[in-house]
């Protein structure tokens, strides 16, 4: 994916940028590279990953695919809020990674079992472990939820979606839970109990918006997400995330578009693309114009 951001003719792309978080400077680079993988650095320092980089740099990003949050499957959901928590929970940020890798370790071993190339006993190293990362998991799932719910429900009302709310209830297995169902888990090779099987839910009063929502409805429960991570991280940091927003406003009329620009003006910085610039309800700051191979200032 990352090299097809590399111009046609060319081995390496750059993304260069400067800018302040908080009043106090910084230059972020991202080369990119058909030969060499990825390469990052935050004020000329090297980072492990991507991820290093988002969490040093919060920035929020909404862009049509994003919809999958509501509509599409739980696992979807799953990975938006292990994101969420990475960033409001800073301190807890390698949780979710901890729980895949002790769930990768006692699923290999579920295989090495079955397979006859290790004792039953073997098990239960990663049967303890992955019942404790389980319950760590569930944890800061739940104080995400807890912490974003209150702002999601009002910035969904501003946007007109009535009674909106986020849930999530926690349920990890305990040691006995993983045992009592040891022998289906050898059977299929896999654990089939635990948070990486949770879902999260996004309802508009009673109803389920993955099943019984509009897709307007759906992009507004998304938005007002973003938009609720924003304002938590305002909060707990005193820096305003710098909002991404793509193609944000389609699918919304023009007094949610109004009422969405007015909260997206008051979070912080934001960058907005459309269409065009009768498709912003309110004066823009800067306008840029993008043409093939240009972009210049309107």
């Amino acid at each position: 994916m990352d090299a097809q951001l590399i111009r046609a003719g060319c081995e390496e792309a750059l993304a260069h940028v400067a800018g302040s978080r908080g009043g106090v400077g910084f230059t972020a680079d991202a080369r990119l590279s058909a030969r060499h993988s990825k390469r990052l650095t935050l004020n000329g320092a090297a980072l492990a990953s991507s991820d290093e980089l988002r969490h040093r740099l919060h920035a929020l990003v909404f862009t049509p695919d994003r919809l999958g949050v509501a509509k599409g499957g739980p696992a979807v959901r799953r990975a938006y809020l292990d994101r969420v928590v990475a960033r409001v929970l800073p301190a807890r940020a390698g949780v979710p990674t901890a729980y895949a890798a002790t769930l990768g370790q006692r699923n290999a071993a579920l295989r090495r079992v079955a397979a006859g190339l290790s004792p039953r006993d073997a098990l239960t190293p990663w049967t303890d472990a992955l019942a404790a990362a389980a319950a760590e998991l569930t944890a800061a799932r739940a104080e995400t939820i807890r912490t974003v719910a209150p702002a999601f429900a009002v910035a969904a009302a501003e946007l007109g979606l009535a009674e909106a709310s986020i849930g999530y209830t926690p349920n990890p297995p305990s040691t006995a839970d993983l045992e009592a169902r040891l022998d289906r888990d050898l059977e299929r090779g896999s654990t089939g109990l635990g948070p990486h099987l949770d879902d999260i839910h996004l309802k508009a009063g009673e109803r389920d918006l993955r099943s019984f929502g509009s897709q307007g409805e759906q992009r507004m429960a998304v938005l007002s997400l973003l938009l609720a991570e924003a304002e938590v991280l305002g909060e707990l940091t005193g820096v305003p995330p710098l909002l991404l927003l793509d193609d944000a406003l389609s699918e919304l009329d023009a007094r949610r578009r109004a009422i969405l620009s007015d909260r997206v003006g008051r979070v912080g910085q934001a960058i907005v693309t459309a269409t065009g610039a009768e498709a912003l309800p309110l004066a823009p700051a800067q306008v840029l114009e993008v043409t093939p191979g240009s972009v210049e200032a309107s």
